[in-house]
């Protein structure tokens, strides 16, 4: 951001607001979109991953991995995405239509077609029961390719709209609200912290694989601190940088110190302390929705719900009343998130089931997400429902319900796309062949956004401020706009990518 002279603090001379100011009235006492402009944006990322998959399957485009199937993939895979909320935000829905035509012809066409099915070989038995004992074993937890594409897709979308939101061809109602209503950009927290809750699942699973359903508290506690520190520690790094660079901040939503990676940062011990209760609800998304509901009654019945919005600041407490309290909704999100976890990264989903896996694996997560939109639904309406409305700033019962609703309905299209072009992952008899197909199902570009996630998140917030100290985004046309961000998600790619060619995975 450029400096905006002695006046930065509010107005300069002759009442003219500062260029702090501006930037700061810019994203404040916005009221956000419709639900259904917001779901149809998000349908885009499953949408293109149904394009991507029918080039790899029906033509294998990105196989081997050539310089040109490199600018396809990251054309498809973060420049339609980038179109989504920029240039195609008033119509997604033809955005939609247009990366769904070639995917139609693609997968009709009769000259392409999927490889031959190879006959399955014959496994003596005694390999076979190590097979078995692998699939149901610690180790044998898969890493599915709809879910390294829907958390890569997440990804791409986040590091876009940290950057875009500062720019005025970014739409105004998809930029966080005020207090009420549903934008984009909120979706955007809550569906981090859900992925965030949703690879959280895979230690218990091995936990309860090995046999060890009740690790001591002091050390599910160190575990996730070890977690939590890094997180913190970058919580206070962007507090310091925002408040000695006089750095534009819109206050009411986390607080005057409090940022997301503190609430990232405190979600693992608050986990750790929370699967005591489980003993009483046995199960994690049971225990989101009370968690929702206890916190939603008391919003209601007491003064907690105008502290939060109308309080005075006069504490540190009050000062950062906003990121304290909405704590507790992201806290349901994660257990949530962790909940839908424990379900799909098993290997073996059902071993009962008479059916095959990935159509059992299909009805499971049909079912949970008509199960949260009926919630969602029977929360807001205003006719046969509680008529509540969705507040990201509170993180209120609402806005718990139609993240984990909406992520749900995401994993079940992405996972559709999976089943339909790539059976041979979910036939997989090995661990060896599992991962050859799953490198073949997956985008090289989302495996890399997957695999060093927060650090690529970090390296996206670094160069958003980086831009925003060097360039009046406030002032910038239409396309110098799409060159900024153009170039800006190259960067950020490009060493996502690269950390990917070279075996680098940075654990923050």
């Amino acid at each position: 951001m450029a400096d905006a002279g002695p006046g930065v603090g509010g107005e300069v001379g002759g009442g003219i607001p500062s260029y702090k100011q501006l930037k700061e009235d810019f994203v404040s006492n916005l009221s956000g979109g419709s639900a259904i402009e917001i779901a149809q944006v998000c349908a885009v990322a499953p949408v293109v991953s149904l394009l991507w998959s029918v080039l790899q399957a029906r033509q294998s485009f990105f196989k081997p991995y050539t310089p040109i199937a490199f600018v396809v993939d990251f054309l498809l895979n973060v420049g339609a995405l980038l179109l989504s909320v920029t240039l195609y935000s008033r119509v997604p829905l033809l955005l939609n239509i247009l990366l769904l035509l070639p995917a139609g012809l693609l997968y009709l066409d009769s000259t392409g077609g999927s490889p031959p099915r190879r006959k399955k070989p014959q496994v003596p038995p005694q390999a076979q029961k190590q097979q078995d004992d692998t699939k149901t074993s610690a180790g044998g937890l898969s890493t599915k390719p709809f879910l390294t594409n829907y958390r890569g897709n997440m990804l791409v979308v986040t590091c876009i709209c940290i950057l875009a939101v500062d720019f005025r061809l970014f739409p105004r109602r998809f930029a966080k609200v005020e207090t009420w209503g549903t934008s984009l950009m909120d979706m955007g927290v809550g569906s981090f912290v859900f992925s965030a809750g949703l690879v959280a699942s895979r230690p218990l699973l091995k936990e309860r694989a090995n046999g060890n359903h009740t690790t001591p508290l002091a050390t599910r506690l160190i575990r996730s601190l070890r977690h939590s520190l890094p997180l913190l520690a970058l919580g206070v790094v962007r507090l310091l940088s925002v408040k000695g660079l006089d750095y534009a901040e819109h206050v009411t939503e986390y607080g005057v110190h409090w940022n997301f990676f503190f609430t990232l940062g405190f979600l693992p011990p608050l986990v750790a302390l929370f699967q005591s209760a489980l003993k009483l609800v046995p199960s994690y998304a049971g225990l989101a929705l009370l968690l929702g509901v206890l916190y939603q009654v008391v919003l209601e019945s007491t003064d907690l719900k105008a502290y939060i919005l109308t309080g005075p600041r006069v504490d540190l407490l009050s000062m950062n009343r906003e990121g304290i309290f909405s704590f507790w909704g992201y806290l349901a999100i994660f257990l949530a998130g962790q909940d839908t976890g424990m379900l799909v990264l098993p290997r073996n989903l059902s071993p009962s089931s008479t059916g095959s896996r990935r159509k059992t694996l299909l009805l499971h997560l049909a079912a949970r997400s008509a199960l949260w939109t009926a919630l969602y639904l029977l929360t807001t309406d205003y006719t046969y429902g509680a008529a509540l409305t969705v507040s990201r700033r509170i993180a209120n019962l609402p806005y718990i319900l139609w993240v984990v609703a909406s992520n749900s309905v995401l994993l079940l299209a992405f996972a559709g796309v999976d089943t339909l072009l790539f059976p041979a992952f979910y036939r997989a008899q090995d661990v060896k062949t599992e991962k050859e197909v799953y490198e073949t199902a997956t985008s090289r570009v989302l495996r890399a956004y997957n695999r060093n996630g927060l650090a690529v998140f970090l390296l996206a917030n670094l160069l958003t401020g980086l831009v925003n100290m060097t360039v009046r985004t406030l002032d910038v046309g239409r396309i110098a706009t799409m060159g900024v961000l153009g170039g800006y998600m190259v960067v950020v790619t490009g060493v996502a990518v690269g950390l990917d060619v070279y075996d680098v995975s940075i654990k923050l």
